[in-house]
């Protein structure tokens, strides 16, 4: 009998790419390949990578030749995902030693692919294809209590920073019932908290049913408890969208809603499709139907022609709007988006000088908030252990995660807890309600 294949794939940037690369599992596993966590045990080794910025990019350059030492003879060593698709076949000449390209609407054909190259062929498919949204393929997920579910790809906004969709093609979403059956099925599996993913994801449709439906649908579920989604775009929040949030109880109080600037006049040049104004009257609409609900976002300096007092408006949007969190980013060109082309980019050690002084503010009101957060009681869902000691860690349905003394076997178990004290970006929480009694 011949040894099945063994597939290794290791993965870079977002949630996408993580449910991407579940989901070529699921294709591979179909032609007979069984999943390994050791390269060295691999017959292909796959880098499922990211291409927001450069230095990621780069760190996959790095980490292709380390894992060249892995390849065996008759092995294939590919490059996935969202690189393969931006440098397509260039990739091949830059990077001698890969084997395989190919982008995120290629993956249906990745096992005929792997079988070309591992004939000693080099081979790339980077071909868009709008039709091709994975709906028959089951993904292979990691066990646990939680599931990121792709339910749109691409993107049709063109924001002059961003290359998605030079490396994700145009925006398409998945039936409605097609997400529905995913849905049952994992909860069939014991899943009980999703996530539904996709570039601007309320502006989910399907040619009938919009996100507001899409929401509604999913938490009627029988089995799911939270639903979460990610990522939003402000515009697309119709009243439609938010009052199907406030009625559906499986919708978790926490929205990441990216900002990117609080300046007008950057918010412009970046071609979001809203003001800062317009962006305040969201959180607000979302905080007066949905009490409690937090908010975390996405920020760039250092973008071409910011001036100083345009920086401070970000500093002072911070404030206004009272992020949770945010994710700090200093601008980073990438070739092929438009702001390439734009007039007064920023000295590397302004854009750095600015990166701190946002993180810093960004640290000192995130502080603020978890501070009065505590003595809160929150339900929490038991995730995984924590990375140091023997705690648990738990998320609560607003997003913020709490160290819990329970046992391992707890893990997918909900328990009511009081939050004792803080770590900064971590809180510490007491069980008050076991299990049972909240189920």
């Amino acid at each position: 009998m011949i040894p099945a294949r063994r597939v290794y794939i290791e993965t870079y940037g977002c949630q996408m790419n993580v449910a991407d690369s579940e989901l070529m599992f699921g294709l591979l596993g179909r032609e007979g390949y069984v999943r390994t966590e050791q390269p060295a045990e691999a017959d292909v080794l796959l880098v499922n990578t990211c291409a927001v910025r450069d230095n990621a990019e780069q760190r996959v350059i790095g980490r292709v030749g380390e894992l060249q030492r892995h390849k065996r003879a008759g092995g294939v060593l590919g490059v996935v995902g969202c690189m393969a698709q931006r440098l397509g076949p260039k990739l091949l000449e830059q990077v001698p030693r890969v084997d395989l390209v190919v982008g995120p609407d290629g993956y249906r054909n990745l096992a005929q692919l792997i079988d070309i190259a591992a004939s000693g062929q080099r081979v790339a498919d980077t071909e868009f294809r709008a039709w091709e949204h994975y709906e028959d393929v089951p993904p292979v997920r990691e066990k646990g209590p939680t599931a990121f579910i792709t339910v749109q790809r691409g993107c049709d906004y063109r924001c002059t920073f961003c290359i998605v969709p030079q490396t994700r093609g145009p925006e398409r979403s998945r039936r409605l019932a097609d997400v529905v059956g995913e849905v049952e099925r994992l909860a069939g599996q014991g899943t009980s908290e999703v996530t539904l993913l996709g570039q601007t994801v309320n502006s989910y449709h399907d040619g009938e049913h919009d996100f507001a439906d899409l929401l509604s649908a999913v938490g009627r579920v029988n089995g799911v408890r939270r639903v979460r989604f990610t990522s939003p775009y402000p515009t697309d929040f119709t009243p439609r969208v938010v009052e199907a949030m406030a009625i559906t109880d499986a919708v978790c109080e926490h929205v990441h809603l990216p900002v990117q600037s609080g300046s007008n006049v950057v918010l412009r040049r970046m071609l979001r499709r809203y003001t800062r104004q317009r962006y305040l009257e969201v959180v607000a609409a979302l905080r007066a139907a949905i009490p409690g609900i937090t908010f975390s976002t996405d920020i760039i300096v250092g973008f071409p022609g910011e001036t100083e007092a345009q920086f401070e408006e970000t500093l002072s949007l911070v404030a206004e709007a009272d992020f949770d969190d945010a994710y700090t980013f200093k601008y980073s060109l990438r070739d092929g988006t438009p702001a390439v082309r734009l007039p007064g980019h920023v000295a590397d050690e302004v854009g750095s000088e600015r990166l701190a002084r946002l993180i810093d503010t960004v640290r000192r009101n995130a502080r603020r908030k978890s501070l009065a957060r505590v003595g809160e009681m929150h339900e929490v869902l038991v995730e995984r252990r924590a990375k140091r000691g023997e705690l648990m860690l738990a998320r609560t349905r607003t997003n913020h995660l709490v160290l819990v003394d329970l046992p391992a076997q707890t893990v997918g178990e909900y328990h009511r807890v009081r939050l004792t004290g803080t770590t900064g970006s971590t809180f510490i929480g007491t069980v008050v309600t076991p299990a049972l009694a909240v189920l």
